[in-house]
């Protein structure tokens, strides 16, 4: 069996977001059309919930997560319960592979940007974590703070300037991460498209103040800065996303371009990346990252669709990435997570739960000499 680690991410580790159930889907839809109670909704969310939390032990996993099903989107969310973002309802979805569509439904800046002490999100991971007890880590996942930098959030009358934009951001992200810390919470992880986006040639700069280069450094900043003074006992990853949405994807592109930066430079305990197609380009990249104790793990297991992987071919790519990461620092989980969004991809929950098996047990293998 794997030996557990003194600190994650762990060597059989996943992304996060669980596909929800129809019942779930149901509920949250009564919600909407006010059939039943916001005390309604929540109890069928705590059913499945630990149902949830008691299949992710079950199968092995020392990192279990809520499945994000509080939520309708992996990214707003969150934001929008901080102080000075709203959601809102655009005239526009985003174009995904294959020409799918987006829901619509963004985020934007309309005050001051501060952490809310009463953001929801703290209440929801003392509940998950007193759920998880001592039989496995409780993981929370939430948007990095690069999220929002995006080009159509930031307000210009409110902020001018990008680096007074910045400073508010990463303050209101140091007292989240302090209040998921008071919380209970020793594992965390930041979900970035965004800089994701800027190493991909498909990803264009619109109306910037700065060159590609020097967001790509803005966005390292930022994250290192929320980090400072960050408790030792506290893990951060970072999960890098090239889009996730009804199993299509946002873009393409290799980390090449973030990788000297993002990489050799940004101060978390380890990255999740996607690397389960061509899209994702070869692990050359991985050369960047400093020897030590920050762990690379390896999405080659594909949450898009149902079909399971050969264990032999995942061997071998885990085998070939040691040519630039030490063994030790691999770790292995999917490339994403089965339902980034409430819509979930096309796959079933029986596949789900194969490939989540399907990774603890090859871990096993790899990693048990």
């Amino acid at each position: 069996m794997v030996q557990t680690l003194v600190k994650a991410p762990f060597k059989a580790d996943h992304v996060g977001s669980l596909l929800r159930p129809e019942n779930l889907q149901e509920a949250r839809k009564g919600y909407k059309e006010g059939k039943i109670s916001a005390q309604q909704l929540r109890e069928v969310e705590n059913q499945e919930i630990k149902r949830v939390v008691d299949k992710q032990i079950e199968i092995g996993l020392q990192a279990v997560t809520d499945g994000e099903f509080r939520r309708s989107w992996w990214h707003f969310d969150f934001l929008e319960h901080l102080n000075g973002i709203e959601g809102y309802v655009p005239n526009y979805g985003y174009t995904f592979s294959d020409n799918v569509e987006t829901e619509k439904y963004q985020i934007r800046n309309i005050g001051k940007i501060s952490f809310n002490q009463d953001h929801p999100f703290i209440k929801d991971f003392i509940e998950l974590k007193e759920l998880v007890g001592d039989r496995a880590i409780a993981k929370q996942t939430i948007p990095s703070p690069n999220q929002l930098f995006e080009h159509t959030i930031r307000n210009r009358a409110i902020y001018p300037n990008i680096e007074d934009f910045a400073k508010d951001v990463i303050g209101a992200y140091r007292e989240a991460l302090k209040a998921f810390y008071d919380a209970g919470c020793r594992y965390l992880q930041l979900d970035d498209v965004y800089i994701a986006g800027l190493s991909s040639p498909e990803y264009k700069l619109t109306d910037s103040e700065y060159s590609r280069e020097q967001l790509i450094e803005l966005a390292v900043r930022v994250v290192n800065e929320i980090l400072e003074g960050k408790p030792e006992d506290f893990i951060v990853a970072t999960h890098l996303c090239r889009g996730n949405y009804q199993s299509a994807y946002a873009f393409g592109g290799s980390y090449d371009k973030i990788a000297p930066t993002l990489f050799a430079k940004e101060k978390v305990d380890g990255f999740f990346l996607e690397y389960d197609d061509e899209r994702s380009g070869d692990f050359k990249p991985l050369e960047n990252i400093p020897a030590g104790d920050q762990q690379v793990v390896l999405g080659v297991i594909t949450s898009k669709y149902g079909e399971l992987e050969n264990k032999e071919a995942i061997k071998a790519r885990i085998k070939e990435a040691t040519n630039y990461v030490p063994l030790e620092q691999l770790c292995l989980s999917p490339q994403c997570g089965f339902a980034s969004t409430h819509h979930g991809n096309k796959l079933t929950e029986e596949e789900q739960w194969e490939k989540l098996k399907f990774i603890v047990d090859t871990a096993n293998e790899i990693w048990e000499s």
